[in-house]
């Protein structure tokens, strides 16, 4: 849920001159403003899943892009992002042909996106959504509750980027507390891991958070916020 400090959810990955946006949810063009990239050097952007959180800026995106002069933009995620994409032109029809667009589908597995070799998994969320690994330095979690499989997916990560969407007293399905993302992540060897996706329930409780997932892991683990730079050696 947006607020005055935390827009929805967009994580950008650069090296060596390249460029991926993951996930562009409400909020997150004005972010890009911000951090000094622009939509102008934005030309991929890879979705986890198809949640309105994940994808509301996408067409903001489309029209940015266009009226920047920028004609080409490639939507990568997982099976139904074509359908999504046609759907959102469908209700601005004056933007159909503004773009070289091209859209690809992908599933859990190996496949390379705006030069990065990532890989896939399939989490556990209400709809399809899938967590991206890129080589040993940077895996996203998507949405998802907190077990073994993604928490192995991730092992050996110098970053993971993981949803804790709530604290331990609210009975929530389809994305972790600290209590059940602590017990997935023991005995996993990550360099440091943010915590993300947070909802307002979590305000005031980040330490009570943190202790909870203590309990059972002892790894190096922080809240996300944004606009945050993490550069990996």
């Amino acid at each position: 849920m947006p607020s005055g400090d935390r827009f929805q959810t967009g994580i950008l990955v650069q090296e060596d001159g390249r460029t991926l946006l993951v996930d562009c949810g409400s909020g997150v063009l004005h972010r890009l403003q911000q951090s000094g990239v622009g939509h102008e050097n934005v030309s991929t952007v890879l979705l986890t899943h198809h949640h309105l959180d994940h994808v509301a800026d996408l067409l903001s995106l489309f029209k940015a892009r266009w009226l920047a002069g920028e004609e080409h933009l490639e939507v990568v995620g997982p099976q139904g992002t074509k359908s999504l994409i046609d759907d959102l032109l469908s209700v601005h029809d004056y933007m159909q042909g503004r773009l070289d667009l091209q859209i690809r589908e992908v599933v859990a597995g190996e496949f390379s996106v705006a030069g990065f070799d990532i890989s896939a998994y399939e989490t556990r969320h209400s709809v399809p959504c899938l967590a991206y690994r890129f080589d040993d330095r940077f895996t996203f979690s998507g949405d998802s509750e907190a077990f073994d499989g993604l928490a192995n997916f991730a092992d050996g990560s110098a970053i993971l980027a993981h949803d804790c969407s709530f604290p331990d007293d609210v009975d929530v399905a389809n994305h972790p507390t600290p209590g059940t993302l602590g017990k997935a992540l023991e005995g996993t060897d990550i360099g440091r891991i943010y915590l993300t996706h947070l909802y307002p329930h979590t305000d005031g409780r980040h330490e009570e958070m943190l202790e909870s997932i203590a309990t059972h892991y002892d790894g190096d683990v922080r809240f996300a916020e944004d606009l945050t730079t993490v550069t990996i050696e």
